[in-house]
């Protein structure tokens, strides 16, 4: 009797609730009899053999205790939930999230560059004492609101070493704030290199910078085409010196901002920072970048040819490999609430691309209170136009796409101000799915901020 009554319980996995996820993404293996499968929800991918590939085109039938559903499971290619739906709950969750506290900080939105492709609003000036003490005040409320344990700090700008007296006395009151809160302490800096003297070196070691990211565009000449001073001066020579004989403790990042005139210099580029590493002793590493579609790029970089498609090369795509992670419910620190970026004069931005822009910062630091957000804001539009991005979106098209966890509605500025802007290689997901399986085994890269 007891026997009969287990054969009638018995389920298969389909009436268990198994299914394949919506989000699977499949290409045949060249030279193999196999399949590789990309999860972008769980941000898997692997090799399936055709028995594997037979069980799962089989999977309603199976019983739902074969062994083969657990080892399904864990890379994410079935599941028993509804993805969509957990992807939304992320994205509302992402908006207050108290895992911790992030500034991006700008002392400085003076420039000694000229680039052709740069976003940013230059001006002369630098962040006042006054304007310093209301920056640790709103990271002291931010820490305290959100009960975050660490404080995480982007100095950006303009070029940030233009004000370097700033980074080295409010990084002392920021590092002295974490310790006093028992929260972590982090900081990197984005800075075109020019500046990256010994003296500035050791100031940034003192203030806990571990990480420095730099932009070199080609080889001499082919940089200071478009990375050069505002008077037109070149600044290839002085670049590479600073980084040769600096003795750097910190790692940086070499970027190369990818455009048709300078894409078949990759190779190049990538062995001259690898020697460069070797014979400095310095932590150098190097990663190409896109230039991507923004307004700069559109009214000034079209002009000289910068314009880049990641579609038309093989840059972008690398690159978005190197990223693959976990689905999540927000594109970046625009959708939360504690991630701000501050600009010289204390006004407070969402993305770094608005620094400094008129008419779209949402409030001041003296009086920004993130345990009141909407009522201590001054423009309360211009915080939830950004936190709004995170999902659930009401695009419908966008709800439907598998690509929905890799891109999660795309950038938040670029939504708001240019439109949906869709993964380049959204048509061609084989392409995307043979990136990745040749890189199972690496180490995803870490987001990197663009300069």
């Amino acid at each position: 009797m007891k026997e009969k009554n287990r054969q009638e319980i018995k389920r298969t996995a389909g009436e268990a609730g198994w299914h394949l996820s919506r989000y699977n993404l499949n290409a045949p293996v060249p030279g193999k009899n196999a399949v590789a499968i990309a999860n972008l929800f769980k941000g898997t991918c692997a090799e399936y053999s055709p028995p594997e590939l037979y069980l799962l085109s089989v999977l309603d039938r199976l019983d739902e205790h074969h062994p083969i559903i657990e080892h399904f499971a864990q890379r994410g290619i079935i599941t028993r939930m509804d993805e969509l739906a957990a992807l939304e709950t992320m994205g509302r969750a992402a908006c207050a999230a108290p895992l911790g506290v992030s500034l991006t900080l700008c002392p400085t939105m003076h420039c000694n560059f000229d680039c052709p492709y740069c976003f940013e609003r230059h001006r002369p000036g630098k962040m006042s004492p006054a304007v310093q003490d209301d920056v640790v005040a709103l990271a002291r409320r931010m820490l305290d609101v959100s009960g975050g344990k660490n404080l995480g700090i982007t100095w950006f700008g303009g070029e940030p070493l233009l004000a370097a007296d700033v980074i080295e006395h409010l990084s002392e009151r920021l590092m002295a704030l974490a310790k006093e809160k028992g929260a972590g302490y982090s900081a990197g800096i984005i800075t075109n290199g020019y500046l990256l003297s010994q003296k500035n070196i050791d100031m940034l070691a003192r203030c806990q910078i571990r990480s420095c990211q730099i932009t070199i565009d080609g080889l001499g000449a082919a940089h200071d085409a478009t990375r050069h001073l505002a008077n037109g001066g070149p600044t290839f020579d002085r670049i590479a010196g600073n980084l040769r004989n600096g003795k750097i403790p910190f790692p940086v990042h070499i970027r190369q901002n990818v455009q048709e005139d300078n894409v078949d210099a990759i190779p190049e580029v990538e062995k001259f920072v690898r020697e460069l590493s070797e014979a400095s002793g310095n932590e150098i590493s190097y990663s190409p970048a896109p230039v991507s579609g923004n307004e700069a790029t559109e009214e000034r970089g079209g002009r000289v040819g910068l314009l880049c498609e990641t579609n038309l090369t093989e840059v972008g795509l690398k690159q978005e490999a190197g990223r693959f992670t976990t689905g999540r419910g927000h594109y970046c620190g625009a959708n939360t609430l504690f991630t701000v970026g501050i600009d010289e004069n204390g006004s407070l931005f969402k993305c770094w691309e608005s620094a400094g822009a008129d008419g779209l910062s949402f409030g001041n630091a003296r009086d920004w209170n993130p345990a009141d957000p909407l009522n201590t804001a001054s423009d309360p539009d211009n915080l939830t136009k950004y936190l709004n991005t995170a999902l659930p979106t009401t695009d419908e098209e966008c709800r439907q796409c598998v690509w929905l966890p890799l891109c999660v509605g795309g950038c938040p500025h670029r939504r708001l101000f240019y439109g949906r802007d869709c993964i380049p290689f959204r048509d061609q997901p084989e392409r995307y799915v043979l990136t990745l399986y040749a890189r199972i085994g690496e180490k995803p890269d870490k987001a990197k901020k663009s300069e």
